[in-house]
Formats: structure tokens, sequence, C-alpha cells
């Protein structure tokens, strides 16, 4: 096996321009997620929402992002990542736009939608593209770590600078924002990212993408609206069903497409699939977070949506500390020490507000939300580093879209679910009941992070690993040695995967 030669010195600028390029787009589509849980109650008294309508805004978009982010990556592969990139941004800047004049809820809903349309072709893209921008494995090692971090940061900085928007021109300058920073990546991918492709054309799939879009759209409808309905009712019964129908639909039909949009081959990787599994729960216990504490510090203890935003600035913090960490405690010992710590003090903050009340001490609000934050930051790292380990760069942008819909999905789930609880034990006008209501809620963000702790330590065992190499080979794909395992991080004890 060979090693890449390292880039040279106009290889390496180039290569980070293109860095900076991809890792713009970002904070858009990142504060996007977090940003907006801050301005739901600003929406909710403006336009007459209900719980499951506030649900809506937020899912209408992750929902789109995740049911539509394999086909932007296989598609990217096929016609050019820099050509869906600059169609995601030019499609998200449009719906922003539109988000920002919503009449009615149900137009903001709709914008939502078009919004994470754009989205879904923006963040697997780009990571796509950085892969093959960095051949050298370390440098995009560091690479796929600074992109981490700045996803982590995003996700951070959107409460506060939601409470900040909302607090000084209401709650559609969120959207407003987007729009300069949409037109700038633009035009700066159009002059500094250079175009690729997949050496493999890949067909469409659109059986495989409509089974997707079914089983995300029926599940999260059934799990909002069944809070209303009521879980037994025929509808709701009906539509987790027609999920559950699909999700056994679709591995039997990839399995007999020769160019699958979902290659049912990567989840016999232990490692693969655990970083879908981790990225899903991490994401659903920040998304669930979020929601929950948005309710509780407006709702309940009165605060504005800019005190609110402020409040979260310790979660912020520790996850502006902990992602860098992440980045370099992944190269150097693997990605089993940062997650199994991501999921003991995700654990621990929830476990602290199960029994959250109107009078819970200010210093276990704060104390709760840093461990959140360092855990938070400690998990983005090797989520990626661990899914795109091994695989074919030919497959690049599929990989790297699974993962990040994992990521989407767990975004859906964790609003869907925890606002689904609160709203199902929350009757009163006044929402005099949401801390008590939450306290379900809790223990399922506590549960989420020990999953998180037990797959960190179950995907890096040397038989995980194993299963990975055999995975790449039943790709009968060849073998790239920039992205093979013995380049990858080291998966245990320091011995190389």
């Amino acid at each position: 096996m060979t090693t890449p030669h390292p880039l040279t010195d106009g290889g390496r600028r180039r290569g980070q321009l293109v860095l900076a390029v991809c890792c713009l787009s970002l904070p858009i589509t990142a504060l996007d997620t977090t940003a907006v849980n801050v301005a739901l109650p600003a929406v909710g008294h403006d336009l007459h929402a209900s719980v499951s309508g506030l649900q809506w805004t937020v899912d209408g978009y992750t929902l789109a992002v995740a049911a539509f982010m394999m086909l932007a990556g296989s598609t990217a592969d096929r016609i050019g990542r820099r050509r869906v990139f600059q169609a995601g941004l030019a499609l998200f800047t449009a719906g922003s736009l539109a988000c920002s004049l919503a009449p009615t809820l149900g137009w903001l809903i709709a914008f939502r939608v078009v919004q994470g349309l754009g989205a879904s072709m923006l963040n697997p893209v780009a990571l796509s593209i950085i892969t093959h921008a960095f051949p050298d494995p370390r440098e995009r090692t560091r690479a796929i770590g600074l992109w981490g971090t700045t996803v982590g940061l995003s996700l951070a900085a959107g409460p506060v600078a939601g409470g900040l928007l909302v607090a000084s021109a209401g709650w559609r300058s969120i959207f407003w924002i987007n729009i300069p920073i949409g037109v700038a990546a633009l035009v700066l991918a159009a002059v500094f990212v250079p175009e690729s492709r997949a050496a493999t054309t890949r067909r469409p799939d659109p059986v495989g993408q409509l089974l997707v879009v079914t089983i995300l759209t029926s599940l999260i409808f059934a799990i909002i609206e069944g809070s209303r309905r009521g879980y037994g009712s025929t509808p709701i019964i009906g539509l987790f069903a027609l999920s559950a129908v699909a999700v056994a639909a679709l591995p039997g039909y990839e399995r007999r497409r020769e160019q699958p949009l979902v290659d049912p081959v990567f989840f016999r990787s232990v490692p693969f699939t655990g970083s879908f599994v981790i990225a899903v729960t991490a994401f659903l216990v920040l998304s669930g977070f979020l929601f929950l504490n948005t309710l509780y510090l407006q709702e309940v203890r009165g605060f504005s949506a800019l005190h609110a935003g402020l409040l979260t600035v310790p979660m912020a913090a520790g996850i502006a500390l902990a992602s860098p960490l992440s980045g370099r405690l992944t190269a150097a010992r693997g990605p089993r020490p940062p997650l199994v710590a991501a999921g003991l003090l995700i654990a621990a903050a929830a476990l602290m507000l199960t029994t959250l009340a109107p009078t819970t001490p200010w210093a276990v609000l704060l104390a709760a939300y840093v461990l959140l934050g360092t855990g938070f930051g400690l998990v983005n790292t090797p989520i990626t580093s661990t899914a795109v380990a091994g695989m074919p760069r030919s497959q690049a942008g599929v990989s790297a879209a699974i993962t990040t819909t994992g990521r989407q999905v767990g975004n859906n789930l964790g609003v869907a679910v925890l606002g689904s609880i609160v709203a199902a034990h929350t009757r009163a006008p006044d929402h005099a009941g949401i801390a008590a209501a939450s306290h379900p809620g809790w223990w399922v963000l506590a549960a989420g992070g020990l999953v998180i702790a037990a797959m960190g330590l179950a995907i890096t065992t040397r038989r995980a690993v194993a299963t990975a190499t055999a995975t790449r080979v039943a790709t009968r794909v060849p073998t790239d040695p920039s992205t093979a395992f013995s380049s990858a991080p080291r998966m245990r004890g320091g011995a190389q995967a």
C-alpha cells in the first residue's frame, strides 16, 4: 500500500480556500437549525401557533434535509459537486427570503421546507468536496476536524444569535441574516471550488428516494400529530405501519439495484452503522434539549428570547472548547475516548434536569448546560471521521450523506418526540405545566447519552473495525489507499485499525 504524497504549498493553499468556502455554508444551515428554536415563542405568539405548529416550524426544515440529503449526495457524485453545492446555496437563500415574508404559519412551514431542500444539497456535498480537496489522509483528518468544529460552533452560536436577532429586529430577522452569507458563499464557490465527480456515474434511484421520503414523513407526522389525535387512532396507527413497511422494503429493493441510493452493504460495517446511530442519537439530544429548554426559559421562567439565548452561552462555551479538543483527541487516540466521554457528560447533564421545576436553582441549570455543551462538542468529529474512514472516495458523497442524514433524522426525532411528550402532558393555555411535563423528556435524553457511550465502546473494537475492511471489499470498488483504514485515526488502544 502506498501513501499519497503530501500537498504542495500551492495545493495546500487551494485546499484551504476550498475548506473556507465550504465552512462558510455551514453557519447558515446550522444556525437555522438552532436559532429558530429561540424564536419559537415569538413565532407562536405572532402567528397563533400551537405546540404542534411550532414542532412543524422546526421539523418542516429538518425533514426536507433528511429526506433528500442522500439524493443530493448521489446527484453531486454524478453531475458535479460544485454544481449541486451552488444550487443548494441558491435555493436555501431564496427560501430564507420567503420565510422572512411568510404571512401565516402554513406559509412559513412551506417555505421552511424549501429552505430544507436547499440545505440538503450543502453539508454532505461540502464534506465530499473537502474529502477530494485533501488527498493526504492526515491533511484530510485535520480538515474534517475543522469542518466538524465549525458545525459544532455554528450550532452552539444559534441560540445566542437567534436571541439577539429576535430582540433587536423580530423573529423574521433570523432569516434575513442568511441572505448576504448565502450570496457571498455562492460567488466564492464559483471562483475557488473546483468541479469534481465520481469516477463511476450513478443512475437515479426514484423508488429508493420515494421509500426514504415515506419512512421519514410518515414517522415524523405520526409522532407529532399523534399527541393531538391520539396514538391509538386509526390514521396514526396507519402512518406508523406505513413507515415500518417502507423500512422493511428499502434494503430488499436496494440490494437488487446495481447502484442503490442507500447501499445496504455500507451497514455491514459496524463503525459506519455505529456512527449513524450515534449521529441520530446526538442530534436527537441536541434538538430535544433546545426545544425543551426554549419553552422552559421563555414560557415558564418568563425570559425574553435575548435572555434565553444568552443563558445558553455556557453550553456554547462547552461546545467551543470541546470541539477542537475532540479533533485532536480523535487524531491522536481514535474515536473511542471522545465518544465515551461525550455520552457520559450528556447523560449527566440530562439527569440533572429530570426534576426541573419553575424554581430550579440557576447553578443547576448552568452546570447542566456546560456538561451538555462539552459532551456535544466532543461527539461531532469522531462521528464524521469514523463514518468516512475506509469508505471508497468514489462514493464519498453517498457515505457522507448517509451519516449527515442521521444527524437530520435525530433533529427531526428530537423535536417530534420531546415536543409530543410536552404536548401530551400540557393542556393549560398558559403552559404552566411545561416544567413537570418535560421530566420524561429529560430521561429520554439521559438514555441517549448512555447509548452514545455504549456505541463508542462497541464500534472501536478490533472485531468491529474488521467489518469495515470487509465492507470496503464487498462494495467491489477498488481500494483507495488514501481512505484505507490503515490511514485512518486509531480505533482502539493506539493500534492502527
